[in-house]
């Protein structure tokens, strides 16, 4: 005769939790997606923090508030945020309907930087609109020129393996897109959109000796570029030779960017400890932000910064590998070679390892013109990444909700 199990009995069969998932913590589907979230989300906080910090000297002595740039940066933080989480909720189809809306945008922009724009530092790369409203248009063509680079590599992508639908009309219209940028004097900005291009370009599939080749041109630009401004040929000059750099001329900042992170040692003088913002740091709370980073949390604050950033690396090509639309696969390697060649470029110049070339630290430099396109980056990105299982419930919610 059969038992019958009782009440009690059935509950707690029913309420046994369900086995745990066996797939490694870094391979599950929704682990990009969290990296992605928590990564940026630390980066944008550290960054509020560290521009308050590396800034407040310089706004007090020039503005009368140690809070005026910071005020600033948390005002393009909370415009970026709404503007990150809904475009972490658009479709791909809503993206690829951008891509040529983008692009027009970007170059209009651009060339009104040609005709009337305003210098700064000596480049002329920025629009200003009067008051706080001040906007570099190279930084929203970094995101103009992977989203329409993707859907033209995703529309053609059968026809790839041919050299003329491989290279035009995308070769010819970034390389216009670089030139308008170099016209500015921006060698930086060009620098982070042509490893855009070439991010593309290989995750399309185009071969090695494509790259070699075109590495021709591009070092006989960049020595044209160093060779007509005295200025950029001397950065390069004391890259090359710190030894016998002015200390007092062009190799302060260098210096003063080395001095603050040997002083840092291993925790460092804590938040405000900075003795570098008082004056002796150009540029701190902007393209040396890395350096104020070092100087007051130290060696472990660096490495957290360069492990958050590679969280977001990592995430960023999880996305792409995974990905079965091309455009998807093509953005999403595009936006991460975008971020992790800006924070090396950037990180590099600190260091002294790499030239200064005036190119601020994803997400945590101050700046409105280059965190909101990054967060928007980042959102695109958020949108790929999301769990299937998450999206297949907001399309059931859909469906019941026209159902009623």
């Amino acid at each position: 005769m059969t038992a019958v199990a009782s009440p009690s009995e059935r509950a707690s069969t029913q309420r046994a939790p369900a086995p745990a998932d066996p797939t490694p913590l870094l391979h599950r589907e929704a682990t990009p997606f969290y990296l992605l979230l928590g990564a940026s989300s630390l980066l944008l906080a550290l960054g509020v923090v560290m521009v308050f910090s590396a800034s407040s000297v310089v706004a007090f002595s020039f503005m009368g508030s140690s809070f005026a740039i910071v005020s600033k940066q948390v005002m393009w933080v909370v415009i970026g945020l709404p503007l990150m989480y809904v475009a972490s909720r658009l479709p791909v189809r809503a993206w690829r309907a951008f891509a040529y809306l983008g692009l027009i945008t970007s170059f209009a922009l651009l060339f009104l930087v040609v005709i009337a724009g305003t210098e700064v530092n000596g480049n002329r790369n920025w629009l200003d609109f009067g008051g706080p409203f001040r906007i570099q248009p190279s930084e929203l063509a970094k995101l103009s020129l992977v989203l329409w680079g993707a859907d033209l590599l995703a529309r053609k992508h059968k026809l790839l393996t041919q050299w003329k639908h491989l290279l035009v009309p995308f070769v010819p219209v970034g390389c216009l897109v670089i030139g308008l940028v170099l016209l500015g004097g921006d060698l930086g900005t060009a620098i982070i959109l042509a490893s855009i291009l070439a991010a593309l370009l290989y995750v399309a599939g185009a071969p090695i000796r494509l790259f070699v080749w075109a590495a021709v041109p591009m070092l006989a630009v960049v020595a044209l570029m160093v060779q007509t401004r005295a200025a950029r040929l001397s950065r390069i000059t004391d890259w090359l030779h710190p030894d016998q750099a002015d200390p007092l001329g062009g190799g302060f900042q260098a210096l003063h960017g080395k001095f603050a992170l040997a002083s840092g040692g291993w925790w460092g003088a804590g938040l405000g400890g900075s003795k570098e913002k008082w004056g002796s740091l150009p540029e701190a709370h902007t393209d040396f932000i890395f350096a104020i980073i070092g100087e007051e949390l130290g060696l472990v604050g660096t490495l957290a910064v360069l492990a958050l950033i590679g969280a977001i690396g990592y995430a960023g090509l999880r996305v792409a590998v995974d990905a079965r639309d091309p455009f998807v696969r093509l953005a999403a390697a595009g936006v991460t070679a975008w971020i992790l060649v800006q924070a090396l470029v950037n990180v590099g110049a600190v260091l002294g390892v790499l030239p200064i070339t005036g190119v601020p630290l994803p997400l945590v430099s101050y700046g409105g013109s280059a965190l909101v396109p990054t967060m928007l980056g980042l959102g695109m990105l958020l949108s790929f990444a999301r769990p299937a299982g998450a999206r297949n419930r907001r399309r059931r919610f859909r469906l019941r909700r026209a159902a009623r």
